[in-house]
């Protein structure tokens, strides 16, 4: 029992690693753990901050690509194929803009005019209908109507008009011309020659330009120079005077330079930003005469009165006032 009990010590070999020998602890699996947890953890790490950055530069481009829409179009509702394009405000604009036919004991003459409620309020320059005793309005669309002249301000060349029995018409969008800067783009749009409708494109050229006109209340007609279509409207500028004489009763104010293409019958149009929003009222252009005494065109020197002029003075033209 004895040799029994002692034989099975001899062969006995303990359920360890063949290394280390038997007797030495083993190298610590603790350890071992803990460094693949710290790898695994530096890779979390890793792919942690990859995913981090990827998500950064996915939201950039997304802030990027959105941040257009995001500011949006202020003035009048330009389609987002056509925004910051000539085509985008005329598509937009266009419907605003009318042509102007006034009669008088004089003649008649052809201007343009913006329309500013949808009831038919219409702005033009004075010059366009001092005197009339009728005045005709076309839209864009062909309608015409009868308008009766609410206000005038020969001071400032404007004048307020209505159009009888008008409703639902599209009103432009009266910017700040205070915003403006010199190589702004600009289009304008008018009825120059009877052309309704008519685009051209540009940038402002000056701004703060002293533009004297015929300060034409339309009373004396043997007195005061008319508006004569062909030839524009008279004006001085820098000493000289363009489109004949602006006779001895005059009136001078701070008018927005554009080389925008202005002919006569633009008088009155529009001059409007690139976000469709109305920055001035076109009053005057030079239109140099040929030999033959027809008009030769656009020399891309024409003026617009500002619109926040005509903002401070709608009360009074509303009126019937001005000065």
């Amino acid at each position: 029992m004895t040799d029994y009990q002692q034989q099975p010590q001899q062969p006995y070999f303990p359920p360890q690693p063949p290394h280390p020998p038997y007797g030495q602890a083993p190298a610590p699996l603790p350890h071992r753990r803990a460094r693949r947890g710290v790898g695994l953890l530096a890779a979390v790490a890793i792919a942690a901050a990859a995913v981090g950055g990827g998500t950064a530069t996915l939201v950039q481009q997304l802030t990027a690509a959105g941040a257009p829409t995001a500011g949006g179009v202020s003035g009048t509702n330009i389609s987002t194929s056509g925004k910051g394009t000539v085509a985008g405000v005329a598509q937009a604009v266009s419907p605003s803009i009318v042509e102007i036919s006034a009669t008088s004991a004089s003649g008649s003459s052809t201007g343009s005019g913006v329309i500013i409620t949808g009831d038919g309020e219409v702005v033009t320059n004075n010059h366009v209908i001092s005197g009339a005793s009728s005045v005709k309005v076309r839209l864009a669309d062909g309608r015409t109507y009868d308008a009766r002249v609410v206000g005038t301000d020969p001071a400032k060349d404007l004048a307020l008009i209505r159009l009888e029995g008008a409703s639902g018409l599209k009103a432009a969008t009266l910017g700040d011309s205070d915003r403006v800067k010199v190589g702004d783009e600009v289009v304008a749009i008018g009825s120059p020659e009877g052309l309704t409708g008519t685009v051209t494109s540009g940038i402002v050229s000056a701004l703060d330009r002293d533009v004297t006109v015929a300060k034409d209340d339309g009373q004396d007609q043997r007195q005061q120079p008319r508006y004569d279509e062909r030839q524009g409207w008279p004006f001085e500028f820098g000493g000289q005077q363009f489109n004949g004489d602006t006779g001895s009763s005059k009136t001078t104010y701070k008018a927005i330079q554009t080389d925008a293409s202005l002919n006569p019958g633009n008088s009155g149009g529009a001059l409007i930003d690139m976000n469709g929003e109305i920055i001035g009222i076109n009053s005057a252009m030079y239109a140099p005469s040929a030999s033959n005494g027809s008009s030769a065109g656009s020399v891309g020197l024409g003026f617009a009165i500002p619109v926040n002029t005509l903002k401070a003075d709608l009360d009074e033209l509303r009126s019937g006032g001005g000065n």
